[in-house]
């Protein structure tokens, strides 16, 4: 049967624009997961918050990150009557995005305590990055300062001084701005990458039983924040970890003056241009010793797998603000007599970013419930949550810069353009293989938890329960991806291998068991084994999935 050609529009109306679409609304598919993955009450409270959410992501938050990106901060040193105060100036939409992530929806305080948008107890973190997820959408800068805050308190709470608990924990978590104390997280020094024995920042302790902190930190995040997790060195400790203590650095003493620590310039950087980052002098600051002070590497590396996962949440967001704005495109712009997601190579082009985009979402979700295990104290959950956080960040991180590349590609010329959303999803999604451990250290990080957790055998059982009897292709594979682990322990040039057939694996298993209550998800279980980790001949015909769920309009 002949099928007429479509007209193609002329002028404005050729070219499709997803401004204020409420993007909770536009993605069913997140509806379900989290109907699947929320205790039920909570998501009947949240459902209200998200739909609302969803709203201001497609409209007013997208404005207000747009000329927050446009209008980065700035530094300065002195006050106009020459006084040495120093201050960064933020845009107004930098404000009101902070306004409404930490004051109206609370990100940084609800797994802390009661009362977050009406919840009277502190929320799982699955409700978070559900949140998280949604919000990020819009704006990627401000969740690192959300996210620093909340992972600062998390790390606080468990090896602080129940004083400096006390002292510190309602600002940390007021969603009253002028109360709030944000977060950050001073690790990084010239010659102190992702090498911590090579930290050379300056501790030496003070008769009141403070420490004083010297040196430069060379890549700081929310540097003006109002507390700081910082390791240092403990003067006369020695060389190597062991000496290295985590201190806790506050931007104004309790007596109210300004701490001995200056901004030396702001970092001027390819994305999240929104939020400041910086290079911090500590010249004699007064910090707090954090824990055990033998120990403080591996106390800051509880806050820093807390960011890798966050890592992770951001670029399961980012892929899915990507996919929604190409799926736009594609049923909108009509070429050649023909919408472009009639035509094959745009469908398989848009199949493998929605692939990649699932896979993480699964994977943020599985995460989740490890951590709530873990932090109830359920045999295991450690062990699985060491190994998923890594496996989420090395691979959803890498995927991100993929899927919003190829997003920008949809929509053309005008995808390179910086009035559209697809630029800034491009910049900012380079971020996470790169911050709290690149590609390689993080990779390696997934062998480390197998080494010294004990992790490959409790991943082991859980693909195995998320298969179940069904899912007997996955199963079948689960002996070569853990030999290949194994291997990879001994030969570590073979991480990155291991690492991603662990991931493809894992989230294959998790997106089977969302099958059972959400069909479309068994679909793309087989999608990611056939694609990701069984044989493929590349001069053979490719089969091609058709399940229209993948590619639905998400503007309805």
């Amino acid at each position: 049967m002949h099928v007429r050609p479509l007209a193609a529009p002329t002028g404005p109306a050729a070219v499709p624009d997803a401004a204020g679409l409420n993007l909770w609304r536009a993605d069913p598919m997140l509806r379900a997961l989290a109907g699947h993955h929320l205790p039920p009450d909570l998501f009947a409270h949240l459902e209200p918050h998200l739909d609302r959410l969803g709203a201001l992501a497609g409209g007013r938050l997208d404005e207000l990150a747009g000329l927050a990106d446009r209008n980065p901060p700035v530094l300065h040193d002195r006050t106009r009557r020459g006084e040495d105060a120093q201050s960064v100036e933020y845009h107004p939409a930098y404000r009101e995005l902070e306004r409404v992530a930490f004051g109206e929806l609370g990100l940084a305080a609800l797994s802390h305590r009661g009362g977050v948008l009406g919840w009277p107890d502190p929320m799982p973190p699955a409700a978070k990055y559900l949140l998280t997820m949604l919000f990020v959408q819009a704006e990627f800068g401000l969740c690192c300062p959300v996210s620093m805050t909340d992972s600062l308190t998390r790390t606080l709470r468990k090896f602080g001084d129940p004083a400096l608990v006390a002292r510190y924990l309602p600002a940390l978590t007021s969603q009253d701005l002028d109360a709030l104390a944000q977060g950050a997280m001073f690790m990084t020094e010239q010659g102190a990458g992702s090498d911590i024995a090579n930290t050379a920042v300056m501790a030496a302790p003070n008769p009141d039983g403070t420490w004083s902190l010297s040196g430069d930190k060379w890549f700081c995040s929310n540097p003006d924040a109002e507390l700081a997790m910082v390791l240092a060195r403990r003067d006369g400790a020695g060389p190597g970890l062991k000496a290295v203590s985590l201190f806790l650095l506050p931007r104004v003493l309790p007596d109210g003056t300004p701490n001995a620590c200056r901004i030396v310039r702001l970092k001027d950087k390819l994305g999240t241009r929104s939020m400041a980052s910086g290079e911090i002098r500590l010249e004699g600051a007064t910090a707090y010793l954090v824990g055990d002070p033998g120990a403080g590497f591996r106390q800051m590396a509880d806050m820093v797998n807390n960011s890798r996962l966050s890592n992770g949440v951001r670029a399961a967001g980012l892929m899915r603000r990507a996919v929604t704005e190409a799926l736009f495109v594609a049923h909108r712009r009509v070429a050649f007599g023909r919408r472009l997601v009639e035509m094959p190579l745009m469908r398989r082009q848009l199949r493998k970013m929605v692939l990649p985009m699932e896979q993480a979402r699964s994977m943020v979700f599985l995460t989740a419930e490890a951590l709530r295990r873990s932090d109830a104290g359920e045999e295991g959950a450690y062990a699985l949550l060491r190994i998923l956080t890594p496996l989420l960040k090395f691979r959803a991180c890498r995927d991100a810069r993929r899927v919003t590349g190829d997003a920008m590609e949809v929509r053309g010329g005008c995808g390179y353009i910086e009035e559209w959303p697809d630029a800034r999803l491009l910049r900012d999604a380079h971020l996470g293989s790169i911050w709290e451990g690149t590609s390689n250290i993080v990779a390696l990080d997934v062998l480390r938890a197998a080494g010294r957790e004990g992790s490959l055998p409790v991943l082991e059982a859980r693909i195995r329960a998320l298969c179940g009897n069904g899912f007997g292709e996955a199963t079948a594979l689960l002996p070569r991806v853990m030999a290949l682990a194994a291997e990879a322990q001994e030969g570590p040039a073979l991480a990155r291998q291991a690492a991603s057939a662990l991931y493809h694996l894992t989230s294959a298993a998790a997106l089977h068991a969302e099958g059972a209550a959400i069909p479309a998800r068994a679909g793309l279980a087989r999608a990611v084994l056939r694609h990701r980790l069984l044989p493929r001949d590349p001069l053979g015909r490719e089969a091609e999935e058709e399940d229209e769920a993948w590619l639905a309009d998400p503007g309805g």
